[in-house]
């Protein structure tokens, strides 16, 4: 069953006084992510996705952007007033449906801003609403920020048993 997207956006306010759009990521999203990414620094690329990511493929995007509502959802930080696509939120569910995989990554010029901590909290409502039991996902040792934060979010950090030297963070919703 397909959710219903308009009734997922809200407007918010960053701390900074940055007022965003969060909406669920929609196909035509795809048009801001060359922009995004360009404005996304080596470092915080590589502390994402593990490498240093310059560009996506136009084949990465469209995979990016054409979700499976069934399996998927994603949510996108959008400056209004800028057109710019400030950050993204993804959840991939589990093949057992009971709990899914996250990901996020802000415009590295909006680190510090709240972005990734609402981002973050938008992500945990909708698993919760869609009634699974776990969240995870995987952090370099290294990305201090991102472990401080699903920290204070309440998740449980572990070496992962799969990854050398990479962080599993996984948060209980029951």
């Amino acid at each position: 069953m397909r959710p219903d997207l308009e009734a997922l956006t809200r407007h918010d306010v960053l701390p900074d006084g940055t007022r965003v759009l969060l909406r669920p990521l929609r196909p035509e999203d795809s048009a801001l992510y060359p922009e995004f990414v360009a404005h996304i620094a080596p470092e915080d690329s590589r502390l994402r996705f593990f490498s240093a990511v310059k560009e996506l493929s136009e084949e990465r995007i469209h995979e990016l952007t054409h979700l499976d509502y069934e399996r998927a959802m994603a949510f996108i930080a959008f400056d209004e007033a800028r057109c710019e696509m400030l950050g993204v939120v993804r959840l991939h569910l589990d093949p057992d449906r009971r709990g899914g995989e996250f990901a996020v990554i802000v415009r590295s010029a909006f680190k510090g801003h709240g972005l990734g901590w609402l981002l973050m909290q938008r992500l945990i409502e909708y698993a919760r609403m869609v009634g699974l039991k776990r969240v995870h996902g995987q952090v370099l040792p290294e990305n201090t920020t991102m472990l401080g934060m699903c920290a204070e979010l309440g998740f449980h950090i572990e070496d992962d048993p799969v990854g050398n030297g990479i962080k599993r963070v996984t948060l209980e919703l029951a």
